[in-house]
């Protein structure tokens, strides 16, 4: 038997360990039904990512229909039904009440195929350009791109360009604006830093304070994809009951303090279902459904109705809050001197970076925005997150000519980035000399199998289970970055983008094609 590449040996390792898996019994099958058929080569990726064998990468969902501010709305119904889906690492549930600790980036090489702290793809050559570009060219031309359009394709193992097109112009990124948010977070905060809710007590007092440190996947649901592994506000309203009782209070006054912030709540775009108003304190991001990601109805005031929630919780622990005047708790201000009663303690920035790109998830965007302004010693605000990913992505020294960051998420129009930008904020991810920034590349959903990609390639294009990638829509924008490892195993970093489009579906097809087109060109 010849010899096995590292990207073949690695799909044999996948067959080997679902030869492992228990089989499950034999299904009963109507009539009138055919049996199901064998599975395919391409399906074995989906174990891989199961298994933890494959990268992810991610993308925004399939086209429409679109509301007021361009965001794509189809998302919701394959989200509920998948939500805990995603990278290698964030799956719905840890054992135990603590997050478990941010990986390391060495694994991730090597299920890529290559020896961790070698170049990706080891001794094999990188594309040729000319070869490439004779690829990518045509492709790039397609009307349905718009007439605005960038390309940047960059070899990982070497850092080195091997094909660009308009490369440096500035055009609007979208949800692509994710990965910038991505990278800054966790190089000024930290992969294992965790965001915390607590509750105080002020001093010779019964007064109580539930304090927000800007965590918004804090959850009061009992059940749910990420109920064993978000910060629980039942967890944190039980050991606050157990404080109080101790110190012999079972009547309390409660308020909530959503100081950490400042500015506007309000994003640009204004009410809208793909993001809650932004503050330091909310449960479940808003939602008023039982989803956990995509757009959905959101609370006018989620803080308060955090608070109101924490106040039942308390009510079932036999704690009582409020007065006869003022039943429900309102804003406050703990003071320095109030005493910690209890807090929880959200994943780590590394598992809430996977979530945020494997759903393109608008809130934990935000979020992780603030947390880099507080990293930074910058205002709480939109404005302050936009000048500390600015400071962050410049002390990285990378490319940020004409770039703007008007907030995390990437649904401000006012955004500007170049594909030259987000190339090389993927290629610093998968750097193994940057291994806190690993969740940035784990995060991305798998083309046709996880996240917001599950709908963009069908089981026969040669692009499903190899790209990975995240997209940015809007009314007229499109945009896609991530990474794919071609047909000799060498791992490949991509960025494309394009403005003006008018038939979205069009445009995602042809963006799919060009990644497609990276992954299957050895172009030697």
């Amino acid at each position: 038997m010849p010899e096995l590449k590292p990207w073949q040996q690695t799909r044999q390792q996948v067959r080997e360990l679902l030869k492992q898996l228990p089989k499950p019994p034999a299904p009963k099958i109507p009539a009138g039904l055919k049996a199901p058929v064998k599975l395919k080569t391409w399906q074995f990726t989906a174990g891989a990512a199961t298994v933890g064998l494959a990268i992810a990468a991610g993308a925004v969902a399939a086209a429409g229909p679109w509301d007021s501010s361009g965001q794509r709305t189809a998302e919701r119904d394959w989200a509920a039904s998948q939500e805990a889906g995603g990278g290698r690492d964030h799956g719905g549930r840890t054992s135990g009440r603590a997050p478990a600790a941010a990986p390391s980036a060495p694994s991730v090489l090597r299920g890529l195929g290559a020896a961790a702290g070698s170049a990706h793809g080891g001794s094999v050559p990188a594309p040729d350009g000319k070869a490439l570009a004779g690829v990518l060219d045509p492709l790039l031309k397609d009307k349905a791109l718009g007439p605005e359009r960038s390309a940047v394709v960059i070899d990982a193992g070497t850092g080195r360009r091997v094909y660009g097109k308009g490369g440096g112009d500035t055009l609007t990124p979208a949800s692509t604006t994710k990965i910038a948010t991505a990278v800054a977070a966790l190089t000024s905060a930290g992969a294992d830093h965790r965001i915390t809710t607590k509750t105080v007590i002020e001093p010779d007092s019964k007064d109580v304070v539930l304090v927000g440190g800007g965590d918004p996947t804090l959850t009061a649901r009992k059940d749910g994809p990420y109920s064993g592994s978000a910060a629980s506000l039942r967890d944190l309203a039980e050991d606050t009951a157990r404080a109080l009782k101790d110190r012999g209070a079972d009547k309390v006054t409660l308020s909530y303090d959503t100081s950490l912030y400042t500015g506007e709540q309000q994003h640009p775009i204004g009410p809208n279902e793909n993001l809650t108003l932004v503050s330091a304190l909310m449960a479940d991001e808003g939602r008023l459904d039982d989803s956990s990601s995509g757009p959905a109805p959101r609370s006018g005031d989620p803080a308060g109705d955090a608070a109101k929630k924490f106040a039942g919780l308390l009510k079932a622990e036999g704690i009582e809050t409020g007065t006869k005047e003022k039943k429900d708790p309102g804003p406050s201000k703990a003071t320095d001197r109030a005493e910690t009663l209890s807090k929880v303690e959200s994943p780590p920035l590394s598992a809430l970076v996977e979530r945020m790109l494997t759903h393109s998830d608008n809130d934990i965007a935000e979020a992780l925005a603030r947390q880099t302004a507080l990293a930074s010693k910058e205002p709480v605000s939109f404005d302050g997150a936009g000048k500390a990913i600015d400071a962050q992505l410049k002390k990285a020294e990378l490319p940020l000519s004409g770039t703007k960051f008007a907030d995390g998420s990437g649904l401000d129009r006012a955004d500007r980035s170049s594909a030259e930008l987000l190339a090389a904020l993927l290629a610093r991810a998968a750097d193994p000399a940057h291994p806190e920034l690993r969740s940035v590349v784990t995060g991305l959903p798998v083309a046709g199998f996880t996240g917001t990609l599950v709908d963009r390639y069908p089981k026969d294009s040669p692009g499903t289970g190899v790209v990975r990638a995240k997209t940015g829509t809007l009314t007229g924008v499109n945009t896609l970055a991530g990474t794919v490892v071609d047909t000799d195993g060498r791992l490949l970093v991509f960025a494309f983008m394009t403005t003006g489009t008018t038939d979205p579906k069009a445009a995602q097809a042809a963006l799919d094609q060009m990644a497609s087109a990276v992954a299957t060109c050895g172009c030697r």
